[in-house]
């Protein structure tokens, strides 16, 4: 006491833990579907562990398999995370939860989706968490997202680009003659410049 000797600042240590690239869909079709795509990624770039890298211009599109509901909003985000596949995926559904994700009717409507895409190469397949996700090469309002902001990035278990694996599915549905109306609504960037938001169109 009375040394002038000021004790020295602490700053905590920067996470060292080395980071490992993954990808997040989002979806709404319930409520303000802006205003719910918008605060999920704000809350994924809040949460430790998870950095964005690049976010997809904003779509909206047809409903898939249940199709007796109001279109959604897709988006893709990639990220960087040094969190484990299963916390990771755990992160994704605890911002559901605050966002208020119920779902009365399987494949039904939905204030909110986050699915955990892939994580890096890796083929995991455990109960409740699989990756890459198996129905992306089906997914049409997955894949146009993904193909925007990563072309090249190979299919863990097709072994071909996301923009080849679009490609494909293009041509299988127009020989099906089934087609998914997908709308490109906002560019990158979305996430922060004001839009008129709004519900189910």
């Amino acid at each position: 006491q009375g040394s002038g000797k000021k004790k020295p600042i602490l700053k905590p240590l920067p996470d060292l833990r080395p980071l490992t690239p993954a990808f997040i869909g989002i979806g709404s079709n319930l409520g303000d579907r802006l205003a719910s795509c918008r605060e999920a990624v704000r809350r994924l770039g809040s949460t430790p562990g998870i950095r964005i890298k690049k976010i997809s211009s904003l779509y909206e599109t047809d409903p898939v398999d249940y199709l007796e509901q109001d279109r959604f909003y897709n988006a893709v985000v990639a990220v960087e995370t040094s969190l484990s596949p299963d916390a990771l995926l755990k992160e994704c559904q605890e911002i559901e939860r605050q966002l208020g994700k119920t779902i009365l009717i399987p494949k039904g409507p939905r204030t909110i989706d986050l699915d955990l895409l892939c994580y890096l190469y890796q083929i995991l397949n455990a109960p409740g968490l699989q990756s890459p996700q198996p129905a992306i090469s089906k997914r049409a309002f997955v894949l146009v997202p993904l193909t925007e902001i990563a072309p090249d990035f190979i299919h863990p278990a097709l072994h071909t680009s996301v923009a080849e694996t679009l490609r494909r599915l293009n041509v299988e549905t127009s020989r099906r003659d089934v087609s998914t109306k997908i709308e490109r609504i906002a560019a990158p960037g979305w996430e922060k410049i004001p839009l008129v938001s709004n519900g189910p169109s």
